[in-house]
């Protein structure tokens, strides 16, 4: 069995959930969630990958059982996000490290990446995006926020944030719809629900231009570095395009991409896919 301890750490002020599993004298391996999950979402891949590596697995300020802070006094931005995690790991002893990144934590993770290429020994992207290709056309009423940032455009993304669409961003593109345990599901929709986590995720859905104004800097650390690198896809995301994933190949020509038969959620239906191929690619 696999021994799995549930953490907190006072990061400035701000308390940071965490699992972590693992031999602590083993390579470490930080994996990063996205919206609107949390570190919950690794809890099928992490007793896969324990036996090779230290794994830690935050949660996101404003995230699952990381602090929520006003808005008024910590402002919910990639940049701010990227600078709390980075410093989490510095607080709980973090050295060097691998990431595994999906959705918002690729913006996250490639921010930590570029500022401390010396501490990062490889990246796992999972649908995490670095490139304009990979955005589909599900972004646009986004970036119609982006472009007239009105209270009218930002009540339009509140779509984003129901029941409902938690479900649909599980679901759409699995090939069978039981392999997708409710769990998760559940706990999202538990946490979007609590009291001003909306606020948060509308200003995050504000600042994710800057991720994308940010796109040719990461492209530019990938083809400096050449970190080992696996973009692991469901290839259904309507979300992240697989294009956005070979795209990683121009930068780090040796660069492995494999297409999962999934959805934005691959961990959820192929967790022990995504660990096989994370052991073959990280075992060279």
């Amino acid at each position: 069995m696999t021994a799995i301890t549930y953490r907190s750490a006072d990061v400035d002020g701000v308390k940071i959930f965490y699992r972590q599993a693992g031999n602590p004298e083993k390579p470490a391996l930080l994996l990063l969630h996205g919206f609107p999950s949390a570190s919950h979402m690794f809890r099928d891949l992490i007793p896969l990958l324990a036996d090779r590596f230290h794994i830690v697995a935050p949660d996101l300020p404003g995230f699952g059982q990381s602090d929520m802070p006003d808005r008024k006094t910590f402002a919910y931005t990639f940049d701010h996000l990227a600078h709390v995690i980075g410093r989490f790991t510095e607080v709980i002893g973090l050295k060097t490290f691998a990431i595994y990144v999906f959705d918002y934590g690729a913006p996250t993770g490639f921010r930590i990446a570029m500022d401390h290429p010396e501490r990062i020994t490889g990246i796992i992207s999972q649908n995490g995006n670095a490139y304009e290709e990979g955005l589909s056309e599900g972004w646009n009423p986004i970036r119609a926020y982006w472009k007239e940032p009105s209270q009218k455009n930002r009540d339009a993304l509140r779509a984003f944030l129901a029941p409902e669409t938690t479900r649909w961003q599980y679901t759409h593109g699995v090939t069978d719809e039981t392999h997708v345990s409710p769990d998760g599901i559940a706990l999202d929709n538990f946490y979007l629900a609590r009291p001003g986590a909306d606020e948060v995720q509308l200003d995050l859905f504000g600042d994710y231009k800057s991720n994308i104004a940010l796109y040719p800097n990461f492209q530019n650390y990938f083809r400096t570095y050449k970190p080992p690198f696996l973009a692991i896809w469901g290839k259904n995301d309507p979300f992240f395009l697989p294009p956005g994933a070979e795209a990683f190949k121009r930068d780090i020509p040796n660069a492995v991409v494999r297409f999962l038969d999934t959805g934005h959620f691959a961990v959820e239906t192929h967790a022990a896919e995504i660990a096989a191929a994370i052991r073959e690619v990280f075992a060279r």
